[in-house]
Protein backbone atom coordinates (compact mmCIF):
# COMPACT_ATOMS: atom_id res chain seq x y z
CA UNK A 1 0.00 0.00 0.00
CA UNK A 2 1.39 3.83 -1.01
CA UNK A 3 1.31 5.77 2.28
CA UNK A 4 1.95 9.28 2.71
CA UNK A 5 3.39 10.42 5.93
CA UNK A 6 3.84 14.08 7.51
CA UNK A 7 5.12 15.37 10.88
CA UNK A 8 6.21 18.31 12.22
CA UNK A 9 9.38 18.52 14.54
CA UNK A 10 7.50 17.36 17.49
CA UNK A 11 6.88 14.16 15.84
CA UNK A 12 9.77 13.60 13.50
CA UNK A 13 11.14 10.50 15.30
CA UNK A 14 8.27 8.80 16.22
CA UNK A 15 7.19 9.34 12.21
CA UNK A 16 10.74 7.84 10.88
CA UNK A 17 9.93 4.90 12.78
CA UNK A 18 6.92 3.93 11.91
CA UNK A 19 7.77 4.64 8.18
CA UNK A 20 10.86 1.91 9.13
CA UNK A 21 8.44 -0.44 10.11
CA UNK A 22 6.02 0.17 7.37
CA UNK A 23 8.43 -0.15 4.99
CA UNK A 24 9.96 -3.86 6.42
CA UNK A 25 6.47 -4.71 5.76
CA UNK A 26 6.10 -3.91 2.04
CA UNK A 27 4.58 -0.50 1.98
CA UNK A 28 5.71 2.26 -0.24
CA UNK A 29 5.85 5.32 1.75
CA UNK A 30 5.64 9.40 1.09
CA UNK A 31 7.50 11.51 2.98
CA UNK A 32 6.09 14.95 3.33
CA UNK A 33 8.50 16.15 5.45
CA UNK A 34 9.24 17.34 7.74
CA UNK A 35 13.09 15.93 7.79
CA UNK A 36 14.99 18.10 10.32
CA UNK A 37 14.52 18.22 14.27
CA UNK A 38 14.18 22.20 13.18
CA UNK A 39 11.07 23.79 13.99
CA UNK A 40 8.32 23.52 11.16
CA UNK A 41 4.89 24.74 10.74
CA UNK A 42 2.12 21.67 10.87
CA UNK A 43 0.59 22.45 7.70
CA UNK A 44 3.38 23.04 5.09
CA UNK A 45 3.77 18.96 5.61
CA UNK A 46 0.74 17.92 6.62
CA UNK A 47 -1.64 19.81 3.85
CA UNK A 48 0.75 18.28 0.84
CA UNK A 49 0.06 14.73 2.45
CA UNK A 50 -3.45 15.45 2.36
CA UNK A 51 -3.80 16.22 -0.86
CA UNK A 52 -2.19 13.13 -1.87
CA UNK A 53 -4.84 11.21 0.11
CA UNK A 54 -7.73 13.42 -1.75
CA UNK A 55 -6.31 12.81 -5.02
CA UNK A 56 -5.34 9.44 -4.54
CA UNK A 57 -2.00 9.47 -5.12
CA UNK A 58 -1.58 7.13 -1.92
CA UNK A 59 -4.40 4.91 0.00
CA UNK A 60 -3.71 6.39 3.18
CA UNK A 61 -1.88 8.85 5.46
CA UNK A 62 -0.39 8.65 8.82
CA UNK A 63 0.54 11.71 10.36
CA UNK A 64 2.70 12.51 13.64
CA UNK A 65 2.92 15.85 15.38
CA UNK A 66 3.15 17.04 19.11
CA UNK A 67 -0.75 15.57 20.32
CA UNK A 68 -2.31 14.68 16.55
CA UNK A 69 -4.95 17.02 16.97
CA UNK A 70 -3.27 19.65 14.72
CA UNK A 71 -2.83 16.77 11.82
CA UNK A 72 -6.58 15.87 12.24
CA UNK A 73 -7.18 19.88 12.01
CA UNK A 74 -5.23 19.93 8.68
CA UNK A 75 -6.14 16.61 7.57
CA UNK A 76 -9.90 17.09 8.00
CA UNK A 77 -10.09 20.99 6.11
CA UNK A 78 -9.38 18.46 3.12
CA UNK A 79 -12.16 17.15 0.51
CA UNK A 80 -12.08 13.30 0.77
CA UNK A 81 -9.82 13.22 3.65
CA UNK A 82 -10.87 11.23 6.94
CA UNK A 83 -8.75 11.47 9.76
CA UNK A 84 -9.02 10.24 13.34
CA UNK A 85 -6.62 10.42 16.14
CA UNK A 86 -6.16 7.89 17.87
CA UNK A 87 -4.25 7.30 20.83
CA UNK A 88 -4.72 3.47 21.65
CA UNK A 89 -5.19 0.48 19.16
CA UNK A 90 -9.31 0.48 20.39
CA UNK A 91 -9.69 3.40 19.10
CA UNK A 92 -7.37 2.43 15.68
CA UNK A 93 -9.93 -0.24 15.40
CA UNK A 94 -13.29 1.44 15.31
CA UNK A 95 -11.70 4.28 13.46
CA UNK A 96 -11.32 1.90 10.81
CA UNK A 97 -13.95 -0.59 11.33
CA UNK A 98 -16.56 1.75 11.97
CA UNK A 99 -15.29 5.59 10.21
CA UNK A 100 -13.34 4.01 7.53
CA UNK A 101 -11.19 6.54 8.06
CA UNK A 102 -8.15 7.07 5.45
CA UNK A 103 -5.76 9.26 7.82
CA UNK A 104 -4.22 8.21 11.31
CA UNK A 105 -3.30 11.09 13.40
CA UNK A 106 -1.06 10.39 16.27
CA UNK A 107 0.68 12.36 19.00
CA UNK A 108 4.38 11.52 19.40
CA UNK A 109 4.09 13.83 22.64
CA UNK A 110 2.07 12.00 24.60
CA UNK A 111 2.55 8.16 22.87
CA UNK A 112 5.45 6.13 23.02
CA UNK A 113 7.22 3.84 20.47
CA UNK A 114 5.48 0.62 21.15
CA UNK A 115 1.97 1.77 22.10
CA UNK A 116 2.33 4.13 18.38
CA UNK A 117 3.88 0.72 16.57
CA UNK A 118 0.51 -0.89 17.88
CA UNK A 119 -1.74 1.67 17.03
CA UNK A 120 -0.80 1.66 13.31
CA UNK A 121 -0.68 -2.53 13.30
CA UNK A 122 -4.56 -2.82 14.40
CA UNK A 123 -5.59 0.68 11.98
CA UNK A 124 -3.83 -0.61 8.65
CA UNK A 125 -5.07 -4.38 9.33
CA UNK A 126 -8.78 -3.22 10.38
CA UNK A 127 -11.12 -3.42 7.62
CA UNK A 128 -14.20 -1.33 7.36
CA UNK A 129 -17.67 -2.99 8.54
CA UNK A 130 -19.84 -1.07 5.93
CA UNK A 131 -19.23 -3.87 3.56
CA UNK A 132 -20.96 -6.17 5.57
CA UNK A 133 -23.21 -4.11 7.79
CA UNK A 134 -25.76 -1.21 6.84
CA UNK A 135 -25.46 0.56 9.52
CA UNK A 136 -21.56 1.77 9.38
CA UNK A 137 -22.54 1.90 5.49
CA UNK A 138 -25.10 4.30 5.98
CA UNK A 139 -23.37 6.72 8.72
CA UNK A 140 -20.66 6.64 6.69
CA UNK A 141 -22.32 7.25 4.04
CA UNK A 142 -23.98 10.51 5.51
CA UNK A 143 -20.14 12.34 6.52
CA UNK A 144 -19.35 11.47 2.92
CA UNK A 145 -22.50 13.39 1.62
CA UNK A 146 -21.62 16.23 4.34
CA UNK A 147 -18.12 15.95 2.83
CA UNK A 148 -18.97 16.47 -0.96
CA UNK A 149 -21.40 19.51 -0.08
CA UNK A 150 -18.74 21.59 0.96
CA UNK A 151 -16.16 20.82 -1.97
Amino acid sequence: MRIAMASDHAGLELKLEIAAVLRSQGHEIVDFGTNSSDPADLPDHVYPASLAVSNGEVERGIFVDGVGYGSAMIANKVPGVFAAVCQDPFCAELARSHSDTNVLCIGGKIIGSAIAQEIVRVWMSTDWLGNSNEKYARRVQKVVEIDKKHR
